[in-house]
C-alpha cells in the first residue's frame, strides 16, 4: 500500500509524517524505516525507528532508490513501514511520468512484500494527474 501526502510548502505534511511514524511504531509489528532528504528529523523521530539520511548515500534518481528500497528489504525482513519526506526535494525531478513510474513500482513491491510506504510531496494537489491521485491520502 502507497498513501501519499501532498501540499504546498508549509502545509504540514513533515509534522504529519512525524506523527504517523511514532503512531506506526507504537502500533505495528514489524521494523518502521524513515527516509529524508537532510538531516531535519533527527530528533523528531521516535529511535525505534531507523532514521535514514538520504544525503548520505547520494540517493538521486528513481533506479537508484528502487535499488536501496530493494536492499532494504533483502537485509531486514521484518520492516513493516517505510516513510519517505520531501520525495521531489530528493529526486530534483517534478517529471509527473517519472514519478508515477515510481509510484506505480513502489505500489506493487509494497504488495509484493507487505511493506506500507508513506511519502510526503510538495505539490499542488489541484495540479497534479489521476495517476498520483489515486495514491493521495
Amino acid at each position: 500500500m502507497v498513501k501519499v501526502m501532498v501540499g504546498l510548502k508549509g502545509s504540514g505534511k513533515t509534522k504529519r509524517l512525524v506523527e504517523l511514524v511514532r503512531k506506526a511504531v507504537d502500533e505495528e509489528q514489524g521494523d518502521v524505516i524513515c527516509i529524508e532528504k537532510d538531516k531535519n528529523l533527527t530528533y523528531d523521530i521516535p529511535y525505534q525507528a531507523r532514521l535514514i539520511h538520504a544525503s548520505d548515500y547520494n540517493i538521486g534518481t528513481f533506479e537508484f532508490m528502487k535499488g536501496f528500497i530493494s536492499g532494504l528489504r533483502a537485509g531486514n525482513y521484518d520492516i513493516s513501514h517505510i516513510f519517505i519526506d520531501n520525495f521531489h526535494k530528493m529526486f530534483n525531478s517534478s517529471a509527473e511520468d517519472k514519478v508515477v513510474d515510481f509510484l506505480n513500482w513502489l505500489d506493487s513491491f509494497a504488495a509484493s512484500e507487505g511493506i506500507k510506504f508513506t511519502i510526503t510531496m510538495t505539490a499542488d494537489p489541484e495540479t497534479l494527474g489521476e495517476s498520483i491521485k489515486k495514491y493521495m491520502m
